[in-house]
């Protein structure tokens, strides 16, 4: 039946309720297909494609969160490519900032578009590719050091201001069990404070490893539990240790508030935070440069494994739930600047595999994006280890009933990879069955940790507090979109 024909008949005296009938019968043919043609331009609903597309590869495609209601895509079937059905979904969702992941061979569930995001055959894939690329020491470090270069001025650290070499502003010691903490501020940059809190051997006599804790997006930031416990127990056991506030969180927000968290600069800035308080630390005098470690977790593990990558003067790295070769941090401060993009495309794996041949111990757990490590992340960064032979010198302590957070079954690994290659001394934290013991560790209230006051009262009058004028000292603009 031609549409000229229904109009035709309409127009002599057909009952309203009938042609409301054909109307119904004409949006159906055309929802299925028999009424496209080049003058509506192939235009389809696109859950009828998608659904097209489930017949053709007998898939399933999943829509949980209904994304693909009332929405139409011109040439819609003509998008389909047969052969995969990757392919054919990348075609028509891409048009909708629409993407999938794959839960199976038969099974895939569709997602909004993340950029850091990718389903775990994504990342597989990339591996896959990246292992092209080199085969052996040379080809390897040849990829390192350009990957290094680019990174370094994809965080923009090449226009970074000189430090000002101002005193670093030091609160009271606090004396503990075996262990001191004190606050600092350290001025990186001209009117920006890093703050966090040094954490050291008492008495403190002779050389000690230095080990710097970059903070993740845990509750109470770098002032919860976990974190102090972690760093009380380390400097028990020999280290000097200092943590520090994210960008926009903690101490941090009395220049910047936390919603400039969200902006690119941050994942600069928490970069050089760490190499500035590395200069700090080791300029130390009971510092050992030779000893120097970073261990950090989320969005602190990320910072790990940037730092490790671009200072040699880490020695040994730990990143806690964050290796992942198809998540690069959902955050600014982990992917807001386009190290990611760098050699044609890189992700964490990789990064984390530019620490070999230091030692390195990657953890990981069964319910985050870190669950494929043992079997995906972990021997594609070993690999790159046995350029060196060095296989031996990293490490996957996984997790598999465990979620993302740096708790107490992840931190006594470290703190046994840290005593191995830190030189550090285990029996000054175990208790008499020699298991590890935290108990002599105090928590302290968060304004006992704070450098600045309760209120924040003693903050430097030269404290920057413009977000734009801090872009500026890397001659850049703020152009995060509103």
């Amino acid at each position: 039946m031609k549409y000229t024909t229904i109009k035709n008949t309409a127009r002599k005296g057909i009952p309203e309720k009938v042609k409301s009938l054909i109307w119904l019968l004409l949006l159906s043919l055309s929802a299925t297909g028999f009424a496209q043609n080049s003058d509506s331009r192939y235009r389809q609903p696109l859950e009828h494609t998608i659904r097209k597309i489930e017949r053709i590869f007998h898939i399933q495609i999943k829509d949980n969160k209904g994304l693909l209601k009332d929405k139409e895509l011109d040439y819609a079937d003509w998008r389909i490519r047969y052969g995969r059905p990757e392919l054919s979904l990348t075609q028509v969702l891409a048009p909708f900032d629409l993407t999938f992941f794959r839960d199976s061979d038969s099974v895939y569930t569709i997602r909004k578009f993340e950029y850091p995001r990718r389903s775990v055959h994504v990342g597989e894939e990339r591996l896959q590719y990246l292992e092209t690329l080199y085969d052996d020491k040379e080809s390897w470090e040849k990829r390192r050091d350009s990957l290094k270069t680019c990174m370094y001025g994809a965080l923009w650290l090449d226009k970074a201001p000189d430090a000002p070499g101002s005193k670093p502003i030091l609160t009271g010691k606090r004396v503990y069990n075996g262990y001191s903490v004190e606050n600092i501020a350290l001025e990186i940059l001209p009117g920006v404070y890093a703050t966090g809190s040094v954490y050291k051997p008492y008495p403190l006599k002779g050389k000690h490893p230095v080990i710097v804790c970059p903070n993740g997006h845990f509750g109470q930031g770098r002032y919860r539990e976990s974190q102090q416990v972690r760093c009380a127990t380390l400097a028990r056991m020999g280290a000097i240790v200092a943590d520090f506030d994210l960008f926009g969180w903690g101490e941090s927000q009395l220049q910047f508030p936390v919603g400039y968290h969200q902006n690119s600069i941050a994942a600069t800035i928490q970069v050089l935070e760490g190499m500035r308080l590395l200069d700090y630390l080791l300029g130390l005098r009971h510092a050992d440069p030779q000893r120097v470690a970073v261990t950090g977790g989320s969005g602190g593990g990320s910072h790990t494994m940037f730092l490790t990558a671009l200072d040699d003067r880490v020695k040994v790295s730990a990143p806690v739930v964050m290796v992942s070769s198809h998540f690069s941090g959902g955050c600014p401060c982990e992917s807001g600047q386009p190290l990611h993009l760098c050699g044609d495309g890189t992700n964490n794996a990789e990064i984390a595999a530019m620490a070999a041949p230091r030692p390195q111990l990657v953890v990981s757990d069964g319910k985050d994006w870190t669950h494929a490590v043992p079997e995906l992340e972990f021997p594609f960064i070993q690999r790159t280890y046995g350029f060196y032979g060095a296989q031996d010198r990293v490490t996957n302590a996984h997790f598999p009933e465990e979620g993302h957070d740096y708790g107490k079954s992840k931190r006594m690994a470290v703190y046994r990879f840290m005593a191995k290659y830190l030189d550090l001394d285990l029996k000054k934290v175990e208790n008499s069955t020699g298991q590890i013991d935290e108990s002599a560790c105090v928590t302290e209230d968060e304004n006992t940790l704070k450098v600045f006051g309760d209120h924040g009262e003693k903050l430097p009058g030269n404290a920057l507090k413009d977000i734009d004028a801090l872009y500026r000292l890397f001659g850049k603009e703020n152009k995060k979109t509103p």
